[in-house]
């Protein structure tokens, strides 16, 4: 059994993600971890994705940025009656504003369109959600790997990983020079590794203490496959 990780997809199509598992010797005996944001920005928002993701017992969602602003979004999909009108804040609205903001739209096409004939679809898929992680420790390759969307804002050595923030787990754009845990490998995405510099653009970034696996898939790039057990990547 192999474990393999991948993040932010942002609707990448179903069958180039196919292709991309069959590349890299994916089985139905290996695990897989997404590291969030598999929706909004590109085609259906990601939301065909996501729903064979619910169905695969060897997929193993972490939460991202992008499904945290959908959750945060959920009363919109809530019939509206006096008595909840009320109950729609300026948060609320402040919330959905950024989802749609940050390319949100798409989704919630593709959500309405489910909403029309499987109403209870919708609750399936956010309830889904809310049910993922923030974080994973697991051991591969005889090694041990942290896998979080965004990397560890306010990151001390010394602080438990229960204590993070959702913002700290979800938004956190690392510097190269920020070093983690040295006992264990972190693993994220979130930042296009071509924020760094165009020598990084569609590579991964290594440390020796984190590697981010965001290849730019959310503007038009290949996302990557990252086989833990031997770091060995995979992109189309």
């Amino acid at each position: 059994m192999a474990t393999y990780v991948t993040a932010d997809l942002h609707g990448y199509p179903a069958g180039d993600f196919d292709a991309l598992l069959k590349k890299g010797g994916f089985t139905s005996g290996d695990d897989l971890f997404i590291l969030g944001d598999v929706i909004d920005r590109n085609g259906d928002g990601g939301v065909g994705l996501l729903r064979r993701l619910m169905c695969m017992p060897n997929a193993f969602f972490i939460l991202g940025n992008h499904e945290k602003m959908m959750l945060d979004s959920e009363f919109v999909f809530k019939e509206i009656t006096e008595e909840n009108l009320c109950c729609i804040d300026a948060s609320q609205m402040d919330a959905f504003s950024t989802w749609m903001a940050n390319g949100g739209d798409v989704t919630l096409g593709a959500l309405k369109i489910i909403n029309k004939t499987d109403p209870g679809l919708i609750s399936e898929i956010y309830s889904y959600l809310a049910e993922a992680p923030l974080y994973e420790v697991i051991d591969a390759g005889g090694r041990e790997f942290l896998l979080v969307h965004a990397g560890l804002g306010g990151f001390s050595k010394d602080k438990k990983l229960s204590s993070y923030t959702p913002d700290e787990l979800l938004w956190t754009r690392p510097a190269l020079s920020d070093r983690y845990f040295e006992n264990a490998v972190t693993v994220f995405g979130h930042t296009p590794t071509d924020f760094y510099g165009e020598e990084h653009s569609g590579r991964i970034i290594r440390t020796d203490t984190w590697i981010n696996i965001d290849t730019g898939a959310a503007h038009g790039g290949k996302p990557t496959l990252l086989r833990l057990d031997d770091l060995k990547e995979f992109r189309l």
